[in-house]
Order: C-alpha cells, then sequence, then structure tokens
C-alpha cells in the first residue's frame, strides 16, 4: 500500500492548441481515485495549481511564451511535490502541458540532493521535449522542459533546479520518440541521453528495450520519476493529446513499461500529461490514463 499525494496542474500555455488544462478533470471523471483504493492505495491530499485565463495572459517573449507564468506554476508545483515527499507520500501530478515536468522533477530531483542522492527518469514521448528558446520552431515551452532540467535554456527555467541541474544526461531514458525538431537533434546528441526510438523498439522489441532503459537510469540513481506524455502512445489508443504522431507505443507496451517499473519497487515519483479531453473521445485517452497510473501503481492482471 502506498500513500498517494494527486496534484492536478491545470496548464496549457506551454502547449500550441488548448484544452490541456482541463486534463486532470478528464483523469478524474474517469474514476483515479476509486480504482487507486480498489488495489489498496491511500489517497492523502488532492491540491490543485492552475493557470489564469489564457485570454487574460501576455506570450511575453516569442521564442519561450508565457514563460513567466508558467514559472510561477512550475515553482508552485515544485514545492507541493518536495511537500509531498517530505511527508513521505508519493507524488502523483496530473497534468496540464508536458512543461509541468519542470517543476515536477526539480521538486523530487531537490528532496534527493539534499539526502546526497540522484534521480534516474524515464521520460515516455513522442518528442524529446528538449528544444531552447533558441532552437524551438514554435517558442512552446512544453517543448522545452528535458533541455531545462539537464541544465540547457532559459535561465529563468534552467533555474528552477537551483545550483546545479536536476538531472544527468546518463539518468535519463527517452522511451517512443518518432518526432524530434530538426534544430533539437544537436543538443539530443551532445548530451547523450539515451532515446529509444519507435524505429529501435519496433525492431529490437518492447521489452528487451524497456528492461534496457530501467537499467540505464537505474544504474547510478537512487529511484525513478516517470514522466508519462499520452502523445507516447498511438492515437488510435490515445486520440485526446494536441500533438498526436502516428506509429505510437500500443496499448500493451504503453502498459508493458508501467508494469516493468512497479515491478523494480524504485519509482519514486508519476506526472501523466499531455490529455486534451476537447481532442478526445468518450473520455478514452483518459481512461488510458487512469489504466496506466494502475499499472505504474502496481495493479497486475495475476
Amino acid at each position: 500500500m502506498t500513500t498517494i499525494a494527486i496534484t492536478n496542474v491545470h496548464l496549457d500555455l506551454g502547449a500550441g492548441r488548448r484544452g490541456t488544462d482541463m486534463g486532470p478533470s478528464a483523469i478524474h471523471v474517469a474514476q483515479l481515485i476509486p480504482r487507486l483504493t480498489k488495489i489498496g492505495h491511500d489517497i492523502s491530499t488532492i491540491t490543485s495549481i492552475g493557470s489564469k485565463s489564457y485570454e487574460a495572459l501576455k506570450v511575453h517573449q516569442a521564442n519561450a511564451r508565457f514563460l513567466p507564468d508558467i514559472l510561477r506554476i512550475c515553482t508552485e508545483l515544485k514545492q507541493t511535490v518536495m511537500q509531498n515527499l517530505e511527508n513521505q507520500h508519493f507524488p502523483l501530478v496530473l497534468g496540464g502541458d508536458h512543461s509541468q515536468a519542470a517543476g515536477t522533477i526539480s521538486g523530487i530531483s531537490t528532496h534527493f540532493k539534499k539526502q546526497g542522492k540522484e534521480l534516474g527518469v524515464i521520460w515516455v514521448d513522442a518528442h524529446t521535449d528538449m528544444n531552447t528558446p533558441d532552437t524551438s520552431p514554435s517558442g512552446n515551452v512544453h517543448g522545452m522542459p528535458l533541455s531545462a532540467l539537464l541544465g540547457h535554456g532559459h535561465p529563468d527555467f534552467v533555474g528552477l533546479n537551483g545550483e546545479s541541474p536536476s538531472l544527468k544526461p546518463e539518468n535519463v531514458a527517452i522511451i517512443g520518440a518518432r518526432d524530434i525538431d530538426i534544430t533539437e537533434r544537436d543538443i539530443v546528441n551532445r548530451t547523450g541521453v539515451r532515446v529509444y526510438t519507435m524505429s529501435e523498439i519496433d525492431r529490437r522489441g518492447a521489452a528487451i528495450c524497456f528492461a534496457e532503459a530501467i537499467e540505464h537510469v537505474s544504474k547510478n540513481t537512487d529511484g525513478i520519476h516517470l514522466s508519462f506524455d499520452l502523445d507516447g502512445v498511438d492515437p488510435r489508443e490515445a486520440p485526446g493529446v494536441g500533438t498526436p504522431v502516428p506509429g505510437g507505443l500500443s496499448l500493451r507496451e504503453s502498459h508493458l513499461i508501467c508494469e516493468m517499473l512497479a515491478e523494480t519497487g524504485r519509482l519514486v515519483g508519476m506526472e501523466m500529461v499531455e490529455l486534451n479531453p476537447i481532442l478526445d473521445v468518450s473520455n478514452q485517452t483518459g481512461k488510458l490514463a487512469v489504466w496506466l497510473i494502475q499499472s505504474a501503481l502496481g495493479k497486475s492482471i495475476l
């Protein structure tokens, strides 16, 4: 049994399309809490963090749109996650666009750093999210959080990490990538982050790649955070995302990575992001999000 602290992040400022701010509500409508309690978990707190209306805000910098407002939310999220961990509660963060990961992960990493520990991250995503304001074709901040967590990008965004980057490249594995901006490829290659593209997963097999990725991020770390962008899943299974890319993880492959992480006993945090109910079909993606969270938190077939 795990005591879980849920944080709803109502945020769509980092995305190019509106609607991910409603993602947490769709996940709750899909019966998240009853399904977690049914498999033996306790819910300690449910906290909500959100932005002002998109229409009431200024874009500020065109190459890092709405960054001051995103920073405010990420800073509040960081503090919330740190408090969860200090209370020995598992942080489950529901998004929201993927820019929020800068808050979630900097919070876990800061907590770990105080104890002399290192954090590993499995990043499930169709994209690598390693743009900076200088490389981003759109200026959308949800394409920048992983580079910021590694110490690259806008100094204010990088500043969430504290005095040193939240993550080391060798402690990160991206799973399901299949749409990487040409301008972004250089920083991905230079940092040396391990990227399991869909092509590699197809060639070598999901189970082999996932086991290798988990081993990779476990080697020099004291716990693993799962940052799960629903656009990592094939749009046939997860239609309710803002940036769908065909050819993603199947339903079973998506469950498998969650199940394998649960089996390690090393999962210290999880976030589920980029659910856009406006684009969904009968909350299909919201239901999938709940199933995947259950799998990561120990629900097994037998």
